[in-house]
């Protein structure tokens, strides 16, 4: 099923129970929460008491996305604040079968995320133990980036890789996604689209509409 997880690391911070909400009217499937610590990636942005506060707003799946150092030692009061999926980097965790563990062990959904020159290699023991891959299009940490042309193929080497070993593993893609370039994602095999900045501005119903019309006519 292909589902749109708007990042609401674009959103007006102000109104961010509001838009959060809209997004749900629009239709979007999944919030998108990006968690950046500052030493993972340069950037700070929303954190446990910020989940807190949209949960009660909506929903819809709640996809935090950890880019912070061992996100092992945080994963239950991620679980407990509300997330659905948490999504942890592969690149951020010293013992990432433990941290898929962990969160299986609160009945959640686990991802793992892959910076754009992380090879596909690393999946190999994991795999069947996740529900989703992130393949990170931009290198993490700002949004409005474009996309990175080779992690397309990257997308295509999962979508081989899942569909050699029989699994069901969603595929996610994050960064510079936008209305001009989301059918040739699709077309690689990701089926959740994070999209920031072409989902918040002017006409966030709107724009939420537009990319599911693509996404849901990919399945028609």
């Amino acid at each position: 099923m292909n589902c749109l997880s708007p990042s609401i690391l674009a959103a007006d911070v102000s109104r961010l129970g509001e838009q959060v909400q809209l997004l749900d009217q629009a239709g979007a499937e999944y919030v998108h929460i990006d968690v950046m610590d500052g030493m993972f990636v340069p950037s700070l942005s929303f954190g446990l008491p910020v989940i807190r506060a949209i949960r009660p707003w909506s929903d819809r799946m709640f996809d935090v996305h950890l880019m912070i150092e061992e996100p092992s030692r945080y994963i239950g009061e991620f679980a407990d604040a509300g997330a659905d999926l948490i999504t942890v980097h592969a690149e951020s965790c010293t013992h990432l079968d433990g941290t898929i563990e962990a969160i299986k062990k609160r009945g959640i959904l686990a991802g793992v995320a892959l910076n754009p020159a992380t090879p596909l290699s690393v999946l190999d023991y994991i795999l069947p133990q996740v529900d989703m891959v992130l393949i990170m299009t931009v290198n993490p940490g700002f949004g409005g980036q474009d996309l990175i042309p080779y992690t397309i193929d990257k997308v295509r080497g999962l979508k081989r890789m899942i569909e050699a070993r029989g699994l069901k593993t969603d595929i996610e893609v994050d960064g510079g996604i936008r209305l001009s370039n989301v059918q040739t994602i699709l077309d690689a095999g990701a089926n959740i689209i994070v999209a920031g900045s072409a989902v918040f501005g002017d006409d966030i119903a709107g724009n939420v509409r537009r990319f599911l019309k693509i996404l849901h006519a990919q399945q028609s």
